[in-house]
């Protein structure tokens, strides 16, 4: 690391933060490990925020890219027509199950986010939005505005107006020990009560996420969207699924994660994992919806000619190699073997996840409170028996794991006995 780390702090903003009592410097990456400046190696549980979704180096995905360099176009803009642009569109109109669906490509997750608010507010001609408690969304003025977490949310000042449901927060109190039918029950029942109460007439659209990535991979049960939707759609308000982390088969039990609830949405938004390292994110929706805006619109470099060699090539390795099957198998060793950890290990509240999409709840073994120091502490010890780890959740006590789909059984079985070790390690401090 040398000097790196003074001169970043020098020069980036102090509110961008960084992982680690002594954060790395990744140099290289190979497969699902990489390798920091130091020369110490580390099997990757994090992929870059979800991102590296098939691992590092991977042949495919750079020859494509080399081949588009190769062409001497690296930026047309949308006033063009581009072959991997129409290409890879057809691809996700098609895997959306989308009625009729048209795919505007942006940079980001929190752009595609932009873009879906757009349409639905023009297209119901209100500025009310419903959201999930518990959500992230991105980092710009109208994701924050539909952000529900305080660590996240600069300010309160918001172009929409934008009300909060129930949906992912069992642990409160008022929920604690529902079956799934009772809470999807009970929060289907203050949906309605919202709408007859807090808004004013039309409402433009419900937007969630799936499993809430920033909010430590909270989830609602299974069939509590499909639930919602039912009632939304009784006034016409849409359904826009925020599937940033949740796509391209990464729960194992869907290939995107709306499609766990049994229900098509309106519109979903993506980005992350779609071009393994390469920015690109996007919204699929109904045609109706996307040709309706009556404003000319492009992108400068979404969907740029490298983002799409990236991601075509990206999707199809994910399609050829059935990864949606391969995280269903590995998530299950690694889920199976954590959930047997935690009857041993107090300091473990809970387990939850689908897929290659889990997270560990640490807790004060005397409280059950939520303890963001012991999460920092499984952090260094993760850091130090050679994996990289995420954290994060409501409290900051949520350890957030999604390693790339083309994880191995073995890989998952020695990341698997990292967390293990580390858990024990953290326990036994507690309980000196």
């Amino acid at each position: 690391m040398s000097d790196l780390l003074p001169r970043h702090r020098a020069v980036m903003p102090s509110w961008m933060s960084l992982y680690y009592d002594e954060p790395i410097e990744i140099v290289r990456g190979k497969g699902n490990r990489v390798v920091d400046a130091e020369g110490r190696a580390y099997l990757d549980f994090f992929a870059g925020i979800l991102t590296n979704m098939i691992g590092y180096d991977v042949p495919e995905v750079r020859e494509a890219v080399d081949r588009q360099l190769a062409s001497g176009i690296v930026h047309t803009s949308t006033l063009y027509l581009m072959r991997g642009q129409v290409e890879l569109a057809e691809k996700i109109a098609r895997l959306s199950g989308i009625e009729n669906a048209k795919v505007f490509f942006t940079n980001s997750g929190t752009e595609a986010n932009e873009a879906a608010l757009l349409l639905a507010t023009y297209a119901r001609g209100t500025d009310q939005v419903l959201a999930m408690r518990q959500s992230y969304h991105g980092r710009s003025f109208g994701a924050i505005a539909i952000t529900s977490n305080r660590t996240w949310k600069n300010n309160s000042l918001s172009p929409l107006n934008v009300h909060f449901l129930h949906g992912a927060d069992r642990h409160l109190a008022q929920f604690r020990g529902l079956s799934d039918a009772d809470y999807i029950a009970v929060c289907v029942d203050d949906l309605r009560h919202l709408l007859a109460t807090a808004v004013s007439r039309d409402v433009a659209a419900l937007i969630a996420e799936p499993i809430q990535g920033v909010g430590g991979f909270t989830m609602a049960p299974d069939g509590l969207f499909r639930a919602y939707k039912e009632v939304l759609d009784e006034e016409g308000i849409l359904f826009i699924s925020d599937e940033v982390q949740t796509g391209w088969g990464r729960t194992g039990s869907a290939f995107f994660g709306i499609q766990n609830h049994d229900m098509t949405p309106d519109m979903m938004t993506f980005a992350k994992g779609l071009g393994n390292g390469f920015a690109v994110g996007g919204v699929v929706a109904r045609g109706d919806l996307m040709d309706a805006p009556h404003a000319i619109g492009l992108s400068t470099f979404g969907g740029n000619p490298i983002a799409m060699a990236a991601a075509n090539a990206t999707l199809d390795y994910v399609l050829e190699h059935d990864l949606q099957s391969r995280a269903a198998v590995t998530g299950a060793i690694l889920l199976d073997g954590l959930r047997e950890a935690k009857t041993r290990l107090p300091i473990v509240g809970e387990v939850r996840g689908k897929g290659l999409m889990f997270a560990l709840e640490l807790v004060d073994p005397a409280t059950g409170a939520p303890a963001p120091a012991l999460a920092g502490r499984f952090m260094e010890e993760t850091k130090k028996r050679g994996l990289l780890a995420g954290k994060g959740g409501l409290y900051g006590s949520t350890l957030r794991m999604a390693p790339p789909l083309t994880l191995t059984d073995d890989e998952a079985r020695e990341g698997l006995g990292i967390i293990r070790a580390a858990l024990e390690t953290v326990n036994e401090e507690v309980g000196k």
